[in-house]
């Protein structure tokens, strides 16, 4: 774990000198990457409302299938999404929902994954580290079938603490293997005990320390916005997550494309875009 122990993570996890433990995680994420920073446009799709072509603006380097849906219309919009997406690859859906899906057994778990890559698909979404009763089981039922799992994500912080969420993240990479990201960050805030903007931070750069064997931490662009995401890759992040594939009609300088390059650009890295396999795009 880069020199560190879970007793170390703890302290840094307490230390209140941002700059110090920053620190860490940034040199980490250089030895790892360099200044090579990476990110991916997502056009997020509901299952229940394909649409029949792009928008006219969009270029995304994901389609990103969400929500949830009994298998025979998870499976039809799985083909209606890879219908709209073209060349474009296509993510589909939480594996913790397809886990519930299969009402919880593995073996039923395993049909509705490969009724999924029968349809066509070949990643799945994300798998909420908190949320699967197995996720190491679950991810290797996903890989049985074909389909990847590139990426590992926490819904939210557990009681049992953020330390030892990070010692599963690692440990469920030792068991499995194939995630290619790590968002640290929880999706959903605790009422009683939100996160600050330097817990977020801190708590990037220790997962950046703990979890050395996932290649990329990852932050989301549309969940915690510029500020906090240009924040995290000074701190042991490396890939941007949830870029918006809309030009929109401010004029190219502030497209979302060049937002994040500008943001990437002003923390000191290389930005490059990626698509949703991880393959970067115009090299």
């Amino acid at each position: 774990m880069s020199g560190i122990t879970l007793e170390d993570a703890r302290a840094l996890l307490a230390d209140p000198n941002l700059i110090t433990v920053g620190g860490l995680g940034d040199d980490e994420r250089r030895h790892l990457h360099g200044a090579r920073t990476t990110f991916v446009r997502v056009l997020d799709v509901h299952a229940g409302a394909v649409p029949a072509a792009l928008p006219a603006s969009a270029q995304p380097g994901e389609v990103r299938l969400t929500g949830r849906a009994p298998i025979d219309a998870a499976v039809a919009s799985v083909e209606a999404a890879l219908a709209l997406a073209g060349a474009i690859p296509v993510s589909a859906y939480s594996l913790a929902d397809l886990v519930e899906l299969g009402g919880g057994s593995t073996s039923e778990l395993a049909g509705v994954l490969r009724a999924l890559a029968a349809a066509g698909l070949r990643t799945i979404a994300e798998a909420p580290l908190d949320l699967l009763p197995d996720p190491a089981a679950a991810i290797r039922a996903a890989h049985d079938a074909g389909l990847a799992v590139p990426r590992l994500t926490v819904h939210r912080v557990p009681d049992g603490g953020p330390v030892e969420l990070l010692s599963k993240a690692r440990a469920v990479q030792a068991a499995a293997g194939g995630i290619r990201a790590f968002a640290p960050l929880a999706r959903v805030s605790s009422v009683a005990q939100p996160s600050t903007g330097y817990d977020d931070v801190r708590f990037i750069a220790v997962a950046r320390l703990v979890v050395d064997n996932i290649a990329s931490i990852q932050v989301d662009w549309s969940l915690y916005g510029p500020k906090l995401a240009q924040f995290a890759l000074t701190v042991g992040a490396d890939d941007i997550d949830g870029v918006s594939p809309l030009e929109g009609d401010l004029g190219r300088r502030r497209s979302p494309l060049e937002e994040i390059r500008g943001n990437i650009k002003a923390a000191g890295l290389e930005p490059f875009e990626r698509d949703g396999l991880f393959a970067l795009l115009g090299q």
